[in-house]
């Protein structure tokens, strides 16, 4: 089902712990087989199992702040799956998620198996971020942060720090993680006694947030960069046959480089 595009393998797990699912009828538990043909439900919708092919879609969407991460919001917040394109016979999986507060690159897949494991912490796929703070920061903060820190839910510290200018008070830097721990970006900050006052997500994997990519607006990876990107998580995909469903980037805004590509420019290290 995750490999169908149905959600994530996390995701359908808790639903057959739940018992969620139906096959045939009857309630299933973990580690049922499943075979073409059989009557599954989920959820109440009915999945029509077949076997899987191997072609991988990957979409890139640049979240405005407000906008929550769910299909569903109790409150009525706008979530970032009412912006997104169709996708026929599956649904888009999000790849990691972005608090209400923070804006930037969210990527989509059809693929619940690319999706798990490129949030999984074992393969390390980098995120950066550019974070704009308001207080002082000197070395040592910036040592702490890359070096560790201990906060309520463990060890958490930044791959990567570069000082990307600013003016008065405030005060970009471009940073790295690679883990999605839940606001850990802000918490990290926090807890060297520095404020984020704005928080966009410009990379994650190989992939970079494209310049003219706007705000609330979706485009179709082009299939270099998705193979190039399941690549690194060891998965193969075959080439798509439809047509993408969104136009083509042109830049990235945060480098020269082709569309959606990552640089090896960009500096690893502390401020000067």
């Amino acid at each position: 089902m995750a490999r169908l595009g149905y959600g994530s393998r996390r995701e359908i797990e808790r639903w057959i712990e739940q018992g969620r699912v139906k096959v045939n009828g009857k309630v299933i538990a973990l580690g049922y087989k499943v075979h073409e043909g059989d009557q599954v439900h989920c959820n109440g919708r009915r999945v029509i199992i077949k076997q899987p092919g191997n072609v991988v879609r990957m979409l890139a969407y640049n979240k405005p702040e407000g906008e929550v991460c769910t299909r569903k919001d109790e409150e009525g917040r706008r979530t970032v799956f009412k912006n997104l394109p169709g996708l026929p016979n599956s649904r888009w999986v999000s790849i990691g998620r972005l608090d209400i507060n923070t804006s930037g690159l969210l990527l989509f897949t059809n693929s619940g198996e690319l999706a798990n494991r490129l949030m999984h912490p074992s393969n390390e796929i980098e995120r950066e971020y550019a974070v704009r703070v308001n207080g002082e920061v000197n070395e040592s903060k910036l040592k702490q942060l890359l070096k560790g820190i201990k906060l309520e839910d463990g060890m958490a510290k930044f791959d990567g720090i570069e000082d990307a200018g600013g003016q008065g008070a405030n005060h970009w830097y471009h940073v790295i993680l690679k883990e999605g721990r839940n606001r850990e970006v802000r918490r990290l900050w926090e807890a060297v006694d520095t404020r984020v006052s704005r928080l966009i997500r410009i990379r994650y994997a190989d992939y970079v947030l494209p310049r003219n990519l706007r705000q609330g607006k979706s485009v179709e990876l082009e299939f270099e960069m998705v193979e190039q990107i399941c690549a690194q998580v060891g998965l193969t995909c075959d080439k798509p046959k439809q047509k993408r469903v969104s136009g083509r980037a042109r830049k990235s805004v945060w480098s020269g480089a082709k569309p959606g590509a990552r640089t090896n420019s960009r500096k690893r290290s502390t401020s000067k």
